[in-house]
Parts: C-alpha cells; structure tokens; sequence
C-alpha cells in the first residue's frame, strides 16, 4: 500500500515536470519562432544607430571678408531620466556647466518618459566638459550654433535662423537652401556594453555655400550711426537708408531703423525686424518730381529751360492744388520748378504730358513691379491703372502723391538718371561659394542726353535757392531731391503725419555713389530738407573719401 502510494506520487511529479517542460519548450518556439524576428531588431536596434551628421551652414560676408554670419560647433545635449540614478548630484553637477538654476536641472531630470533635452546648441567647449564626466544617461548629438559677430549690422538684411538651423527672415530665410547644404548619415555599430566598434559613413555631409554681399561694413555701420541720431532727435515710426554704387547697382549699404540683433530676434519689435527698403511703401512726393519732368523731356515736350507762368496754386477737377512753400508761383524754368520743388509747376508739366504717357513713364522707370533683388519679402509698391484715374489723378501723380512706391524702388530709378539711363536690378549678392554673381544686364529707359539734363537740373536742388541748399561736401559737386508727403489716414491726407525723404548722388558730373534716405513719420520738423537730407549729407560726406572717389 505504502509502494503504491509512493509510485503515485512519484509519477504526479514526473507529469508536472512534463507539462512544465512542455509549457518551456512551447515558449522557446513561440520566442524564437514568432517572436524571433522581433527580438532581433530589438538587439540590432541596440546595438546599431543612424547618427545625423548636421552640415556646416554656410558664412555670411561683406564685400570686404568682414563676417556676418557664421556657424560654431555645438551639441544638443539629451538626457535618459530613468538612467541617471542619483539625479539631485547629477543636476549639481551639470548646472554650472549648463549655465542653468540648478532646480530647472533637476525638474528636467526628474520628468517622465526616455527623453528630455537639457540643452539645444550648446557650445563645444562645454559640451565636451560634460562629456568628459562620463555620466551614464547624457547623450551629445552634434549642432552647430549660429553666431552674428557684427550683432546690430545689417540684421534686418541678413536675418536669423531657428533653433533647428532653418533660416526664418532676411538672407538666412530667402537663401535657406544654399546656406544649409545637405547633412550627413553615420552608422554606428557598438559592443554589448555600448562602446563603438565601427562607423560607416551612408550618406557623406555637403556643407552650405558661403555667400559673399556687396555690403559695405564700414558704410553700413555708418548709415546704421546716422539713422540712430535720426531715432533720437525725431522719434519716427521708422527710418530707412540705401547707400548704391549707381553705376552697376550694387547696395554699399541696406540700414534700418530701429535697429536689432540678429543673435536676439526674437526680444525686438515687428518694426525692428522689418527691412524697410523693400517691405515699406509709401507716398515719395517731391523725389517724384524728376521722373515727371524725365517723360516729358523724352517727349520733345519740354526742355530744361522752357518757362512756365505759374500761379501759387493750379486747379485740377475738385481739387487745388498749392504750393509747398510760400511765395511760390511766377515764372519759372522746368529747371527752377525741380530746384525749388514747385507742385504747380509739376502737375503743370505732368497735364502736357497726358495720363497715358506718364502713366508709361512711371512703368518704365520699374514703379509698380519689384525690382527683383535679393532680398526677402519684397514688394511692388502701389500705382493706380490709367483706367482707375479720377479726375484729379494727373493733380496728385506727378507730385508723387496717389502713388506709393519702396525706397529700393526710388534707388534704382535714380540711379538710372545718374549712371546715363539705364535701369539696372539693384544687387546685394557679390559671391555663392566664392563664384561671383553676374551683374544684372539693365536695361535703357531714358537717353543719356536726357539723363545728363536731368542731372544737372537736380544740381539746382543743393545750389542757391534749392530746398535743400544746405547740403554741402567740400570739394564735391552734388546733386539729389528733397521730399515731404502727408501720409493718408482714413481716406484723407493728414496734416500731423508725414514722410521725410531725400535722394541724391555724387559726384553730380560722374555719379559713384547713391544715397537714399527715408524717414517716416518724425516728430517735430517733418521737412525733408531738415530731417532726410542732413543725413544725405553725413553718409556721403564718410563714403565719398572712404571709397577713394576723388573731387569733382
């Protein structure tokens, strides 16, 4: 009985060892059969790693070499919460280094889930100071850090980039895709432990084009000074300066104000950011004017000594139009009508040119289309069809009223008057991976007869009796317009709220250098004489020597 019982226990026993074995070894197919190719991923997923090889970002020069833009070496430092044991030690440890409070290190550390980044961009020097503490649970991924090393200059032209390396305003968003340049993929096989045994290169990184500006430093840094003593004695919404070599159009010099950083972006206003040379359109008044009396000179309408009898206002349909200054009216030369700014005389002279024909010039001098230059978010300005005249249109068009233009609008087409009659694109890229970019063809709008008379008519807006006589450089002849516009609020023109603006270039007889100022909405003086052509003034009078023009 006892036998028995024992022989009962002992094949209970085997048959749980049997059912155990079999549970086991069903386990093992499933595992290595069904769940086999699973597991190996997994492994291989630990073992093997794509790492992102970011390409180096192209640099951003001046004419000269001076940079701009440039990108440094930097990581991204990643951290595995569940793998650092002793957070409170780590996060003493890090912070310094990080450059962060000690408690956000620790809150970062101390969140759920595989993944947190402590740091984007940090520079290589400290990333590679962490790295040599060798704390389990930190991973470095490879960056690079944007750096502006003329902060201020130019920043409205040059723009920034995000924190993933993507340009977002200006050149750095405009030529994103030449600058970036293609990153790169390494294969990364490590050991049990996680030590690397090999690396392959799939994919091989391209570095960004460099990009080279026709931008002077030296001339944009002034321009950037004269436009902060602007900011400072008027106060005005705004305020822009082009600075243009007008024979081949190259921009010398693209000043904003108010200024910012391109390291800090995102601390200035709307209006900081904005590069007003191209985004900003506005009514040009009197700077006009030589545009009306250029259509009709190449016209045979007029010449630059044909005499009006002017009285102080004309009417147009419903609207009178007056002079700006007292005393205006008499008889005037079409010479005298640009040197004094007469608006009788121009309307009078835009009336005998007719709506269709002026309409033609205003076109042909590139109002109303982009230039085309390189810069982001250009616009075309504003100019009313011939067939949206009302009966006063041909009172206010050609006293540069009714029509709104940019300032690199206004740059160009005097640079046409003053390089002979050609309308070129104006142009701020000089280089693209140090292959010169070819200057724009142009072509002519008005004749060179035509554009000489012009000239030297506008030689009589600095002379005696000129509006803007003050305007002097020892040694140099100038030549430019001076330019105050109420601006139009709700429908009407207001009478508190105005743009000051002069354009001009020098030498007068062979034009090298071409200023354009605009300045919107200053407070106190308004007069373009007083407010936009001083500054005229002081670039020129630092760019003329600078650039080795000589006297004449």
């Amino acid at each position: 009985m006892a036998l028995r019982l024992i022989d009962r226990r002992i094949g209970l026993l085997f048959g749980i060892f049997a059912l155990i074995l079999l549970v086991a070894l069903g386990r093992a197919v499933w595992l290595g059969g069904i769940r086999g190719a699973d597991f190996q991923a997994a492994a291989t997923s630990q073992q093997v790693s794509e790492v992102v090889i970011p390409a180096r970002r192209g640099t951003i020069t001046d004419r000269n070499g001076v940079p701009l833009a440039v990108s440094e070496p930097a990581a991204d430092v990643a951290a595995t919460p569940y793998l650092i044991k002793d957070k409170p030690g780590v996060a003493r440890r890090i912070a310094p280094i990080l450059g962060q409070p000690e408690a956000d290190v620790l809150s970062k550390l101390s969140q759920p889930g595989g993944f947190v980044y402590m740091a984007r961009q940090l520079p290589d020097g400290k990333a590679r100071k962490l790295e040599k503490l060798g704390i389990e649970g930190l991973d470095f991924i490879p960056s690079s850090k944007r750096i502006y090393p003329q902060k201020q200059l130019a920043a409205q032209v040059i723009g920034t980039v995000g924190i993933d390396g993507v340009g977002l305003a200006g050149l750095e968003y405009a030529r994103n895709s030449l600058l970036h340049g293609s990153d790169g993929k390494r294969r990364l096989v490590s050991d049990a432990i996680g030590q690397p045994i090999s690396m392959t290169d799939q994919k091989a990184v391209l570095p960004g084009s460099s990009i080279s500006l026709t931008i002077d430093a030296a001339i944009q840094n002034k321009a950037e000074a004269v436009l902060a003593e602007i900011g400072k004695t008027f106060s005005p919404k705004g305020a822009t300066v082009i600075v243009m070599d007008p024979r081949n159009g190259e921009i010398l010099a693209d000043a904003n104000w108010p200024l910012a950083d391109s390291n800090d972006f995102g601390s200035a206003t709307p209006d900081a950011l904005t590069d007003k040379s191209v985004v900003s359109a506005y009514e040009p008044g009197s700077t006009f004017k030589p545009f009306t009396v250029a259509g009709a000179l190449s016209e045979g309408i007029i010449t630059p000594n044909t005499t009006f009898e002017l009285g102080s206002s004309i009417q147009v349909a419903d609207r009178t139009i007056n002079e700006a200054h007292d005393g205006g009216g008499g008889v005037l030369t079409t010479a005298q009508i640009l040197a004094q700014s007469s608006n009788v005389g121009a309307v009078t002279i835009g009336l005998r040119l007719g709506a269709e024909r002026f309409d033609q010039w205003v076109h042909r001098f590139g109002f109303g289309t982009p230039t085309g230059v390189d810069l982001a978010g250009e616009q075309g300005g504003i100019v009313p069809g011939v067939k949206d005249y009302s009966g006063s249109s041909m009172g206010n068009l050609p006293i540069g009223q009714g029509l709104a233009v940019t300032p690199m609008q206004m740059a160009a087409a005097y640079a046409a008057i003053a390089n002979g009659g050609i309308l070129r694109t104006p142009r701020i890229l000089a280089s693209i991976g140090g292959r010169p970019v070819a200057e724009p063809r142009g072509k002519r709008v008005i004749s060179a007869k035509t554009a000489e008379s012009v000239r030297k008519m506008l030689e009589g807006v600095v002379a005696a009796g000129g509006t803007a006589s003050e305007v002097s450089i020892p040694g140099y002849e100038l030549a430019g317009k001076t330019g105050t516009a109420n601006k139009p609020d709700n429908g009407v023109y207001s009478e508190t709220k105005f743009v000051a603006s002069f354009v001009g270039f020098a030498p007068a007889k062979n034009p090298r250098l071409l200023v354009t100022v605009m300045v919107d909405e200053p407070q106190g003086e308004y007069y373009g004489s007083v407010v936009a052509a001083p500054a005229f003034q002081k670039i020129t009078a630092f760019a003329l020597p600078y650039l080795r023009i000589p006297p004449g």
